[in-house]
């Protein structure tokens, strides 16, 4: 079991939903945060509210300003990448823009963080990185496009550093959530299955960063049925398409 109490987390996506629910437990837990968006006016009001926090805006789509936010840290004993953005966007409908920004945030931001920290856990022989994820990154799903992409290209990053980091000290773990109840998922105009509050995210989340498990999909069965696509038939899943 992992204690949290005392260790200095920098949280890259905590202005909103379940970013801002995982500041509060971690603190809660005693930990101290650095806590990132691009929101500094949000960002400042989450650390009125909760002790051992202070603010670093960042946008993790500026490759200076993430460099100059990682000079500012100081020394961490983990991070957790959670930046999203998502919009709802089937093939026949293409926007590049929201794909190039949805891919951009979702996966290209997380691997300008992880360039800037991941060195310093090398060097020191410790660290703890969790990376949020999403089901979505597990078999292609219709109006998806930059979104499902963006977070499959993520857990396969995951995947490698898992291998690559396994005798360096380092822990690596994935957190894949369903549909959560945010400000993003208010665009999906279909019914979302087991749809979560972003607090119980949180807290699986939270539950998840104590433990050295690699990954952690939720909530089941929802995410059984994900994981089971890929052994389902291509004629069965594109019948009539």
């Amino acid at each position: 079991m992992i204690s949290l109490s005392g260790k200095t987390y920098w949280l890259v996506g905590a202005s909103e939903g379940m970013g801002r629910e995982l500041a509060k437990r971690l603190s809660a837990q005693g930990a101290h945060l650095i806590l990132s968006a691009r929101n500094e006016e949000r960002l400042r009001s989450l650390c009125d509210s909760i002790p051992n926090a202070r603010p670093l805006p960042m946008d993790v789509t500026d490759p200076k300003a993430v460099q100059c936010a990682a000079s500012e840290i100081g020394p961490i004993d983990g991070v957790i990448y959670n930046a999203g953005s998502y919009d709802p966007m089937p093939a026949t409908d293409w926007d590049s823009d929201a794909a190039l920004t949805m891919s951009d945030v979702n996966f290209t931001g997380a691997l300008r963080v992880l360039g800037q920290v991941v060195p310093r856990f090398v060097a020191q022989g410790s660290g703890d990185i969790t990376l949020v994820g999403s089901l979505a990154g597990y078999h292609g799903l219709p109006a998806a496009i930059g979104y499902g992409a963006s977070k499959a290209a993520l857990i396969s990053l995951a995947e490698t550093m898992r291998f690559d980091l396994r005798n360096s000290g380092v822990v690596v773990r994935v957190v894949n959530p369903g549909f959560i109840k945010t400000r993003l998922t208010e665009k999906n105009s279909f019914r979302m299955p087991m749809l979560m509050t972003a607090e119980d995210a949180a807290e699986r989340v939270l539950k998840a960063m104590r433990k050295r498990r690699f990954r952690t999909d939720f909530p089941a069965p929802f995410s059984w049925a994900i994981r089971a696509l890929p052994f389902v038939p291509d004629w069965l899943i594109y019948r009539g398409r």
